[in-house]
């Protein structure tokens, strides 16, 4: 038993850890234990590593962690000469060990280490790489997962999250690496000394401000707009940048969740710090019942995704989804830059494919082209770096996906929920000063464009048993695809693994011209779609309804008629 073989190998050399032995210890003759931690190695997708914090080979801890660094730090070393790495973590449970363990294998490769002295945002991180011109990043955290999580992105020079070259070519480092053998370390105090590893300074950190308030359109009247907010950053690391940033806007009537206010890796009050679920935001919504805001504000413990609440007109408070907060924002830019005239020529905005298709009839509406790509903010990133290379990034006024990821400038390459927070507070003070609810707005924006009500749905395979069901799911909606769903006709099949779109009505294929990925596209009669994928961080199969009718509650019907039938295709 092979697993049995890695266990044993890690009770003898897993000793920098004393949690780690502990552990090992605990689990010492139950074999599914064994088995769920040494199955498999801990898998260096396109974004890092993201698992359950813990010893074995499928966990993530400083030895995964390491290896994994390694891996990386042989691949600038033969990409580049003398490269950098920035490196930044948040509050997850050991995300500055982690930071560290990563910064000592950088080092002792002979790769400069920048690093931030204390836990900041996702968008920090790609912006510290290319402000320092360093040739990589690595971020700490596990976004919005439950606080057994932890995990690793790595990013590319560009700011952006590894390219799928790049991933490749760092995975086949790792693979060939021993978890104990062949990885390089030091000490951190020790290169720290030497300056082969340095703190990111609070310079770095005021230019990242600069850059995130110039992507302001009508800050000047938020100090008099009378905007009420309530704040929770989750535990996370986004109370600090955005408390800022609101303030220099000129909104301080702000009131932060005490309990979510400070780190907590524990996530001891929202067991599931995701602002897309209405349970994370609980506690802040009873202080909405006390200080009855005119905005609840929350954003994920890596604060890289924002989620809001606001006044529902019945003395309750309505989350917005990722889609109508993204496609609002959307149209408040367009309306807006085109009245001040600041519309760059030929403007372009990035969705993610699995973003609600009302985009395109905004951008239609405003002269605006609009890029689908596929899911994960690297992609929108990406198209932003092409349209640098060709001196024409000033053309990018926005991108988003649905996952309530957000971005507005071209400073960074991922998704950035200080830009977002802000630009959310002056669009609901904009719209407060001309007697309208962000409630209100939303509906002028169904009433101009149609109703698109979209959600997502996660069915959760744990374990090995869980991998190789999500497989057999997978191959059976491939091979033999689903003809009809909530009895509406599937008109179009895209396969995006094989790279082929069939139309089932005159029975043509053409190629989809995107990256390969495994991803599944049911286009149904009418204008509703469903899609479907596996997660790239979770044991997850995820799926994305859309559904399209001329009102809200027809729009509502049809979304669970639709989720109540393709759901049976994961029991």
């Amino acid at each position: 038993m092979r697993e049995m073989e890695l266990y044993n190998v890690w009770c003898e050399k897993a000793v920098q850890d004393p949690d780690l032995q502990t552990e090992l210890k605990s689990i010492a003759g139950d074999n599914d234990a064994i088995l769920d931690r040494f199955y498999r190695d801990l898998e260096f997708g396109t974004g890092g590593l993201r698992g359950v914090i813990g010893a074995g080979t499928n966990r993530m801890n400083i030895y995964t962690v390491k290896r994994a660094t390694q891996g990386f730090a042989d691949y600038l070393n033969q990409e580049y000469d003398s490269p950098s790495v920035a490196i930044s973590y948040d509050s997850r449970i050991k995300s500055d060990v982690f930071s560290k363990a990563a910064a000592e294998v950088l080092a002792a490769n002979g790769i400069k280490v920048h690093i931030y002295t204390e836990l900041m945002p996702t968008p920090c991180l790609s912006f510290a790489v290319r402000q320092l011109k360093c040739q990589g990043g690595i971020m700490v955290t596990a976004s919005h997962n439950p606080a057994k999580y932890n995990g690793y992105k790595v990013y590319g020079e560009d700011g952006c999250q590894i390219t799928l070259r790049g991933a490749e070519i760092i995975l086949e480092k790792i693979n060939s690496l021993d978890m104990f053998a062949d990885v390089k370390t030091s000490d951190f105090e020790e290169e720290l000394a030497k300056g082969n590893i340095s703190y990111i300074g609070g310079e770095v950190i005021e230019e990242f401000y600069k850059n995130v308030l110039a992507e302001g359109i009508n800050t000047d009247l938020c100090a008099t707009s009378g905007l009420k907010v309530v704040y929770t950053p989750l535990n996370g690391t986004g109370n600090k940048p955005v408390r800022e940033i609101l303030k220099r806007i000129g909104i301080t009537d702000v009131t932060v969740v005490k309990e979510q206010e400070k780190p907590d890796g524990n996530f001891s009050t929202c067991p599931y710090p995701n602002p897309e679920i209405r349970e994370a935001l609980e506690i802040g919504l009873r202080y909405c019942d006390e200080v009855k805001p005119d905005l609840l504000l929350a954003t994920d413990p890596d604060c890289d995704r924002v989620g809001i609440a606001v006044p529902d007109g019945k003395g309750g408070y309505a989350l917005f989804s990722g889609n109508e907060v993204g496609a609002m924002l959307l149209e408040y830019i367009c309306d807006q830059r085109t009245k001040k005239g600041t519309m760059p020529k030929n403007p372009v905005a990035v969705k993610t494919i699995v973003t609600t298709d009302i985009v395109s009839l905004i951008g239609k509406a405003y002269g605006v082209e609009i890029i689908d790509v596929l899911t994960g903010f690297k992609f929108i990133g990406e198209q932003i770096g092409i349209l640098e290379s060709k001196g024409e990034e000033d053309r990018y006024i926005f991108g988003y996906e649905e996952s309530y990821g957000y971005l507005s400038g071209s400073y960074v390459r991922d998704k950035d929920a200080v830009n977002a927070s802000m630009l959310i507070c002056e669009m609901a003070a904009y719209y407060r000063t001309q007697g309208i609810t962000l409630m209100d707005a939303r509906e002028n924006m169904y009433k101009k464009y149609g109703v698109f009500y979209q959600t997502l749905y996660s069915f959760t395979f744990e374990g090995a048993s869980g991998m190789k069901k999500m497989e057999d799911i997978m191959t059976t909606l491939r091979n033999d695809p689903v003809k009809e769903i909530a009895g509406l006709k599937v008109v179009r099949f895209d396969d995006y693994k094989v790279s082929v779109s069939k139309d089932l009505i005159n029975g043509t294929e053409t190629e989809l011209t995107l990256p390969k990925s495994n991803v599944l596209a049911f286009f149904l009669e009418g204008g509703s779609k469903v899609i479907v994928r596996p997660s790239g961080t979770e044991p997850k199969i995820k799926t994305y309804l859309a559904a399209k009718q001329p009102t809200h509650e027809e729009a509502e019907v049809l979304e669970k008629k639709l989720h109540d039938e393709f759901s049976k295709n994961f029991q």
